[in-house]
């Protein structure tokens, strides 16, 4: 057998162990493991007396992995958005913005599901984590709708996927996974993630009333706020766009100039903040210990899910399986986009069985090359390539499509991760019911790519603005 022979099957065997139920980090590190020490062992001619050999240069080599790849400033931005988000919720800005969104847009069919998509895109501006936002506000939106008379399958469906706009909307932690694996300017995918992320809760938003208007009683309107409350109801919402301001203005510096300071640096200014609001509402040691330790746990779970993958992805590299897909990719009698289209459904499918962190990781080494070969090659022209944009800017547009796509993996049976979190926090509503009430948004979903493909202006607009073509 040759390498990519090799490659193949030991990938073969990898998502074999995914779907018996082996941790994706554990199944990704057996794997690449395993293919390096094959791949090592057949240059020797699979000789009984080498693969003793050949085992110490694989564990050699992938022992290089944890320090080599993991060591990195940009992966320091995960932790710093992830706390962000914690001690924002101690700070009580979840409560102030679901509040903010109830008084104001409360009196629209299904004003309270469209309430809870707003504040949760607005918390998701400062919170990394989709599993954690999922969390909040299942404590917080839920009783209110029930208490109005939701159908609770409902409820618990809209918390879910509004919890999955924050992969989207910046600071996104898998976003910045994505930009390391594909190593672009992290700056640049966050920025790009405002404006799709925005028009996805729209349409969230927008399904929302629908189904309101469709369903009699489905999602009775809110009403009864007077002006002056509506107003009286904004000034504790505003300290979540401080915090958001001061992110991208320490980063992208939109005054010209360079920018002020590195991405982690702004996302550790922005945690300092919080927890100076925090302070000043009342957190004490129990809350701030809570904050450290849920963001120590989610980190440590990130990392070693990176840690895993990154070792098989080496073993990719030996075996030379991302150039013989992109070869094979681009050899296809068909058009780029259909070709594209192919791929996204491919992601549709894997997120059935994989995590989002752990699909992305497992797929981008092999998958994007081929994409950037599609569009024309790292170095094709706007003009000239295949979807009217840059390899840059290609690495961008692809980047959030592919981050939405891995949002439905949160949401998608059986191991939806967000409707098991909104199940765990409340007891009385199922794992079933939660992904039975999440299956409308799919179409909201399937709308939201459709309209980021047709029209990529969406994700490349703000990236070009203020970081140049």
């Amino acid at each position: 057998m040759d390498n990519i022979d090799i490659g193949l099957a030991v990938s073969a065997g990898m998502l074999v162990l995914v779907l018996i139920g082996v941790r994706v980090a554990f199944a990704a590190a057996i794997a690449g493991l395993a293919g390096l020490v094959w791949i090592f062992w057949a240059k020797k001619g699979l000789a009984g007396d080498q693969f003793f050999w050949a085992l110490t240069v694989a564990v050699k080599t992938a022992g290089q992995v944890p320090h080599s790849k993991v060591a990195s400033q940009a992966l320091s931005l995960i932790p710093t958005f992830i706390l962000i988000g914690y001690l924002a919720y101690y700070a009580g800005l979840t409560k102030a913005l679901f509040e903010a969104a109830k008084r104001w847009v409360g009196w629209l069919p299904g004003g309270l599901g469209v309430s809870t998509v707003f504040a949760t895109a607005g918390f998701a501006a400062v919170s990394g984590a989709s599993v954690a936002t999922s969390a909040v506000f299942a404590r917080i939106a839920i009783p209110e709708m029930l208490d109005v008379g939701y159908d609770k399958k409902f409820a618990a469906g809209v918390v879910a996927c509004a919890g999955t706009l924050a992969s989207l909307i910046p600071p996104s932690a898998i976003l910045v996974i994505y930009a390391i694996i594909v190593e672009q300017d992290v700056g640049a995918l966050l920025l790009a993630g405002f404006l799709p992320g925005a028009f996805s809760a729209l349409i969230y938003g927008a399904l929302v009333i629908g189904l309101a208007l469709t369903f009699k009683n489905f999602g009775p309107p809110v009403t009864g706020f007077t002006w002056g409350q509506r107003f009286a109801s904004l000034p504790a919402a505003f300290p979540i766009f401080f915090v958001v301001a001061i992110i991208i203005l320490f980063i992208y510096n939109p005054f010209g100039g360079d920018a002020w300071g590195t991405p982690t640096e702004g996302g550790a200014l922005g945690a300092f903040v919080v927890f100076l609001m925090a302070l000043g509402k009342g957190m004490r040691w129990p809350q701030l210990k809570d904050a450290l330790l849920e963001t120590a746990k989610l980190s440590v779970m990130i990392f070693t899910i990176i840690w895993g993958v990154l070792i098989y992805v080496r073993f990719l590299g030996f075996a030379d399986l991302p150039g013989a897909f992109s070869e094979w990719i681009t050899s296809l009698d068909q058009s780029p986009m259909l070709t594209l289209i192919l791929i996204l459904c491919a992601y549709a499918v894997l997120g059935m069985f994989m995590d989002a962190i752990g699909m992305l990781l497992l797929t981008l080494p092999v998958v994007f090359p081929a994409v950037i070969a599609l569009n024309g090659g790292e170095s094709v022209a706007a003009a000239d390539s295949a979807f009217g944009m840059s390899a840059v800017g290609c690495a961008i547009w692809f980047g959030i499509i592919v981050v939405k796509m891995a949002e439905l993996c949160l949401i998608t049976p059986p191991i939806g991760l967000n409707c098991f979190v909104v199940a765990g926090v409340r007891p009385d509503i199922s794992v079933h019911e939660v992904f039975k009430g999440s299956s409308p948004f799919f179409i909201a979903d399937a709308i939201t790519i459709a309209g980021l493909i047709a029209f990529p202006g969406i994700v490349l607009y703000l990236p070009e603005l203020l970081l140049g073509g």
